[in-house]
């Protein structure tokens, strides 16, 4: 088992978090390091991070949610998810995930919604998702979550 602590990202944090998204190929628009906690291993290395970020809309997702290969299955994503959900009170919350993942957030007490439940943005997104990734495996498609 790894050791790691969770704390607030740091400005010099930035260029791992961005490293870290695109390696575990996840959406790399709206990253502000100002938003994220990361997971960091005695030493500083990076092992994982999220951030809460706001949308236009007024609407609040929890995003960014990455962990390194290599420190996977060791608590830290849920040690980051509860530690933002402690730190963001703000309800509803939403995210969007892959369908293999979608068990893992409802152990948060998320919930999948339809495109009526979402807010605007997220309705943009789910149907561009729809046209653009029709031909994906079934756990691979875009589900959209919401808490509270």
């Amino acid at each position: 088992m790894v050791e790691f602590s969770i704390r607030p990202a740091k400005k010099e944090d930035f260029s791992a978090i961005k490293e870290l998204i695109q390696a575990v190929q996840i959406n790399p628009t709206g990253l502000d390091w100002r938003r994220f906690l990361v997971a960091v291993a005695p030493g500083n290395e990076l092992l994982g991070c999220g951030q809460i970020k706001d949308h236009r809309d007024g609407s609040m997702e929890l995003a960014s949610i990455a962990v390194q290969e290599t420190a996977r299955g060791q608590g830290i994503a849920r040690a980051i998810i509860e530690e933002l959900l402690t730190r963001e009170p703000k309800r509803p919350l939403y995210l969007m995930c892959q369908a293999r993942l979608e068990l893992l957030y409802t152990k948060f007490g998320f919930q999948t919604i339809g495109v009526p439940e979402m807010r605007k943005y997220f309705q943009m997104v789910s149907r561009a998702e729809r046209i653009f990734n029709k031909q994906a495996e079934a756990q691979d498609r875009l589900r959209v979550m919401r808490l509270g």
